[in-house]
């Protein structure tokens, strides 16, 4: 998998670089020209006074401005996120780019606004530096996004060098800021994971590139937000080194699934003596992580401000069901009401002295967190619903919005008698997206995933996620997507292009150019050949990639069952359960008495109801009635596509159907 990280697959080089360096200490003295300059690439090249020339040239904006731009240019390794807000923005920072002779790294900050379709960029005289392979999430109780970390390279890459600083970005303001923690901080690294629980903030794993060796990490540090100090416990259970996993928030904690990482391993060396022994070496293997962990924290019993640290464990559960197969590494997860979600991804099939054979993928998945469970998402088809059946639905729709408005204008009375017996709708002017907002220019639409890929950034913001980027390789060249798409969670009725640009032209280094030319005339092409031709999206890439199956027998469930893990106890799950074709709104006002009974019950076993208004306590019914039915998304996805397959419609209601004709229209 070496190929898949750079900064594992140049372990060797590096090392010998810095054995190199080690003897020119003093020559690092000499102050060098900013990125861009003839001698940036020289092998001495002093990173630390290119760094100060880029806070030179950041400390000349004099305050935070926003402006109207393009699309960002191509990149990998940035960050993307939703706006912890309720404003439908989505933040994307950093990233490298590296066009076959040089790399370049960015700081930018740029912010797509979802609702108007426009991109702006954000400049500041306080920002982080340019980097990538660094981690971000949002603060949760705290508010805000949190950063950490992250990497910078001479543009010939011989040189790194990793953060160990922390930022916090207010969403409104568009401000940074830098944290100073109280006592010890977490190392430099890159390629870690952030995720969010209360009033902290978890970091968990990544890598070190020293001179000698890249060096994977396995430590857990956590920050409090009120308190700023970094807490880093020493468990007796810990999931091994890794970077590139996937970190997801959780009730009780944080869930880690997958990573990559380079295992130490024995290989023979040379035949076999005549005694039987062969000599071996110890080579680094490269490793993809199949594994999930749960961190469990409970904050302290004392004062809020107290510095006490949370108490942690690791626990390790069971393999997933119905994991992704072939294993892939290139992959994360962005978060989305109770699951993961996953897209891309690669896999290397054979390594040899030729080179690595590598399949790509282009499926998404969804991870049930609660469950340990994969389900694939598949795009469904379009349907043009009959002008009968149109009708059918705009009549029922005309009867929701009469019978909402007749009991929103009974929500004074239902307060004033306090009791939710005769209530079973919801206030949705709060909760349910405003229907006058201003429609946006039509995108084109897609039947199909976007071209298989790696490494793509991730972010969700309502019940769509967005994908943006990605690496692609062919060859010994690598591609960096030019593109953003949308896909809408709840509906999966198409890939929504937000942009897409030509691909650039390949750069071939004129060093390698001589040594490479024999991989040239074997990718059937030479560099004068890809001058005129640049490729345009996909169609240089090849059309049909052959990918395996992601089912697997249902036996792979008891696989594990010989590790030493925690016990999952089975329990009958009594909650209303959604229903085909059946919309979050529908489910709601059918079940709505059944929730807010489960709500009163808790409130009444905590002693905790008498200070709760009808309005609150729907809401919280609301809540968990959303939370049911996007864990059972899966399911009712599945299952309306077998009813569509046997011609079956819209399941309405018995209440809708008594009023369509007598109780033989059920037949």
């Amino acid at each position: 998998m070496a190929k898949k990280d750079k900064k594992s697959k140049d372990a060797e080089k590096k090392a010998r670089v810095a054995a190199k360096q080690s003897k020119k200490t003093a020559q690092k003295e000499k102050k060098v020209k900013p990125k861009g300059a003839d001698d940036s690439d020289a092998e001495d090249v002093d990173l630390e006074s290119l760094l100060e020339e880029y806070a030179k040239q950041q400390a000349q904006f004099l305050k935070v401005t926003e402006t109207l731009c393009e699309a960002p240019s191509p990149r990998s390794s940035a960050t993307l996120i939703g706006s912890p807000s309720n404003v439908k923005e989505l933040f994307l920072f950093g990233g490298e780019y590296y066009n076959g002779a040089l790399a370049s790294f960015f700081n930018d900050l740029f912010i797509y606004h979802v609702e108007r379709d426009e991109w702006r960029k954000v400049t500041s005289p306080n920002s982080p530096l340019p980097r990538s392979g660094h981690a971000w999430c949002r603060g949760g109780n705290a508010g805000g996004v949190y950063l950490f970390g992250g990497e910078f390279s001479s543009p010939k890459q011989g040189t790194f060098y990793h953060y160990n600083d922390f930022w916090r970005l207010e969403p409104s303001t568009r401000e940074w800021t830098r944290l100073e923690s109280k006592g010890k901080s977490p190392p430099a690294r890159s390629g870690h994971r952030l995720v969010y629980y209360k009033n902290y903030i978890i970091l968990f794993g990544g890598f070190q590139d020293t001179s000698q060796v890249t060096k994977y990490l396995q430590d857990l540090w956590v920050y409090d937000c009120q308190n700023y100090v970094w807490h880093n416990p020493v468990l007796p259970q810990k999931p091994d080194a890794r970077s590139s996993f996937s970190f997801l928030p959780h009730d009780a904690g944080a869930v880690l699934f997958g990573g990559y990482s380079r295992v130490k391993a024995n290989t023979t060396v040379g035949k076999q003596t005549k005694g039987g022994l062969q000599s071996s070496k110890s080579v680094l293997k490269p490793t993809i992580h199949q594994d999930t962990w749960v961190l469990r924290i409970e904050p302290p019993a004392t004062d809020a401000t107290s510095s006490a640290a949370p108490t942690m464990r690791w626990e390790r559960r069971k393999k997933p069901v119905n994991s992704p197969n072939p294993p892939r590494a290139g992959v994360t997860q962005a978060y989305h009401k109770g699951r993961g979600i996953m897209f891309g991804g690669v896999h290397d099939v054979e390594e040899s002295d030729e080179g690595i054979d590598s399949e790509f993928f282009d499926q998404l998945f969804a991870f049930n967190i609660e469950r340990n469970r994969f389900f694939p998402l598949t795009l469904r088809r379009a349907k043009i619903a009959p002008k009968k059946q149109m009708e059918d639905r705009g009549a029922r729709r005309g009867r929701s919005k009469a019978d909402e408005a007749e009991l929103l204008r009974n929500l004074a009375a239902l307060e004033t008698k306090g009791t939710i017996a005769d209530s079973h709708t919801i206030d949705t002017e709060p909760m349910m997206e405003a229907e006058g907002s201003p429609p946006k220019a039509a995108k084109p639409i897609q039947s199909t995933m976007p071209h298989p890929r790696f490494n793509a950034q991730l972010a969700v913001q309502g019940d769509v996620l967005y994908i943006f980027g990605g690496t692609y390789e062919r060859g010994d060249r690598e591609y960096t997507f030019d593109e953003m798409h949308a896909v809408d969670l709840g509906k999966l009725d198409g890939i929504q292009e937000i942009y897409r640009r030509e691909l650039e032209n390949w750069q071939v280094d004129d060093s390698e150019s001589e040594s490479g030319s024999d991989g040239e005339e074997e990718f059937g092409s030479t560099d004068e050949d890809m001058e005129g031709d640049t490729p345009s999206g996909v169609a240089l890439l090849p059309t049909e990639i052959p990918t395996k199956s992601t089912e697997i027998p249902l036996a792979e469930e008891h696989m594990d069952e010989t590790e030493d893990e925690q016990p999952e106890t089975t329990l009958i799950d009594t909650r209303p359960h959604p229903r085909a074709f059946e919309s979050l709104r529908e489910f709601f006002s059918r079940t709505s008495n059944s929730w807010q009974e489960l709500v009163l019950e808790k409130l009444h076993s905590k002693s905790d109801g008498a200070n709760n208004s009808i309005k609150e306590l729907r809401k919280v019914a609301f809540d968990l009635a959303e939370t049911r039915w996007w864990d059972s998304r899966e399911e009712i996805t599945a299952e309306e596509e077998r009813q569509e397959e046997a011609g079956i419609g819209d399941v309405v209601s018995m209440a809708d159907r008594a009023n369509t004709g007598g109780p033989n229209r059920r037949r």
